[in-house]
């Protein structure tokens, strides 16, 4: 680190780390107890410490992504068993292989979107995924079909897995916690595209419509790909009959089969059109 990018007098903490490794080896310095605090993963990941590991979760992409402009994005959930159709006879039952259409969709869409935000010098409306494979993998893959970037936000879980190789690797980010992982999915979001998807295509989306429905989040396009699937799966009516939810929460969203669909409805989007999200 040069001295003339200093912002203060002070010793940096990068400088004490690297010198920290060259400190002798006594039963002293062997102790854990005399481990920098910031460099000791033990002490960072014991229970009393959750309170820092949340806000660095949410700093560390939020100040890359600041550092690297991002303004705005599209956010696409889907479904990680949805193959490419391509790949659809290795498919674990015959609804995921018709299913694999959306992939293409999925694609297409995010191709369309990159090209519209490389059309400005500013970085709108880029794409983001979760980062992993089949709805995911088609919307990071369009976006690269496009020659622009985009964001994958990955998770850890108990299974082995990678990100997809079409995210943006600067703009790839790996998570501990659900929560702050959603947090940045719609911190900048403009549109919000969910394709089918299992258990956590489902929390992405009710999480989403609640924070909007509720007014915690402003209206923004909200587009489920597929209306033969959400109607099978979700019944809609049922729950404005019971009196859950009005019958104007069924207008926070749309039902769209295409990609050209949803970009028509995005572009043409007025949030002076859309009706007053009404709190539960």
């Amino acid at each position: 680190m040069k001295d003339e990018n200093r912002k203060h007098p002070m010793r940096y903490a990068r400088q004490d780390m690297e010198q920290a490794r060259e400190i002798p080896d006594t039963p002293q310095t062997r102790a854990p107890a005399y481990r920098l605090a910031f460099a000791d993963d033990d002490f960072l990941c014991r229970a009393e410490l959750r309170p820092v590991r949340l806000q660095l979760e949410l700093l560390k992409p939020e100040m890359a992504l600041e550092e690297a402009g991002i303004n705005s994005t599209i956010v696409l959930f889907g479904g990680a068993r949805i193959p490419e159709p391509s790949k659809k006879d290795t498919a674990r039952t015959e609804t995921l292989a018709e299913l694999s259409s959306f992939y293409d969709e999925a694609r297409e869409f995010a191709r369309l979107m990159t090209l519209k935000s490389l059309e400005s010098d500013s970085k709108e409306d880029v794409i983001v995924t979760g980062g992993g494979p089949g709805v995911m993998e088609a919307g990071n893959r369009g976006a690269i079909d496009a020659g622009g970037c985009s964001m994958g936000l990955n998770i850890v879980l108990p299974h082995e897995q990678a990100p997809n190789e079409y995210v943006t690797p600067g703009l790839c980010f790996n998570f501990h916690y659900f929560a702050i992982r959603k947090m940045h999915f719609l911190m900048r979001a403009k549109a919000i595209c969910v394709f089918p998807g299992g258990f956590g295509t489902l929390d992405e989306l009710f999480e989403s419509l609640t924070l909007i429905q509720t007014g915690r989040m402003k209206r923004i396009p909200f587009l489920l790909f597929g209306e033969a699937f959400w109607r099978k799966i979700i019944n809609w009516k049922a729950l404005e009959d019971a009196g859950t939810i009005g019958a104007d929460d069924l207008e926070l969203f749309r039902f769209v089969d295409t990609a050209q669909q949803a970009v028509e409805i995005i572009e043409g989007w007025s949030p002076e059109d859309a009706p007053a999200a009404h709190p539960t």
